[in-house]
């Protein structure tokens, strides 16, 4: 019987057999779509983040006087379609003294809308804007709903209501 005195040493490893080693994705690790969905979570998260620092920056500058907000931008933030444009226009025509949420639906009746829809709608269009600027655009004046003085202020009648004695509404 021969013993073995000296141990051979190779340079590579001993259960290799000629393969490279390859690590393996991650998308091969949890799968190509669970994998995705991860990518687009944490993408929206940063949209989410960049907003916010956005909406920060945002309203310091209008503190600060350097911005001003136009209509197309009001309707950019606030209106999520036609009919959402249609009932701003509609109770801005109204006035000061508001509008009955029945009056605007008989206004728009191309669009089918009933009263608690003209509501509803009036509510997200005002959570919108408090998202994005931290201001309300209608408030509501007993039954009625009113534009607020901020959403006067962009169409620039501030002037033209507080000169005709009807401040003490705003």
């Amino acid at each position: 019987m021969v013993e073995q005195s000296t141990q051979e040493s190779t340079v590579g490893p001993a259960q290799t057999m000629g393969k490279t080693v390859k690590k393996r994705s991650q998308e091969e690790k949890v799968g190509r779509l669970k994998y995705n969905q991860q990518l687009l979570k944490r993408i929206l998260s940063e949209i989410q983040q960049l907003r916010g620092t956005q909406r920060i920056i945002l309203n310091g500058l209008k503190g600060a006087g350097y911005f001003h907000f136009s209509i197309p931008m009001l309707h950019k933030i606030s209106c999520v379609d036609q009919v959402d444009i249609e009932i701003l226009e509609a109770v801005h025509e109204a006035g000061v003294q508001g509008i009955y949420p029945k009056d605007v639906a008989s206004q728009l009746k191309q669009y089918g809308l009933r009263h608690w829809h003209v509501s509803r709608r009036i509510l997200r269009m005002n959570r919108r804007l408090e998202y994005e600027t931290g201001e309300k655009l209608f408030e509501k004046r007993g039954w009625k709903w009113a534009l607020t003085r901020f959403a006067f202020d962009v169409w620039g009648e501030t002037e033209a209501i507080v000169g005709s004695g009807e401040s003490q509404l705003l």
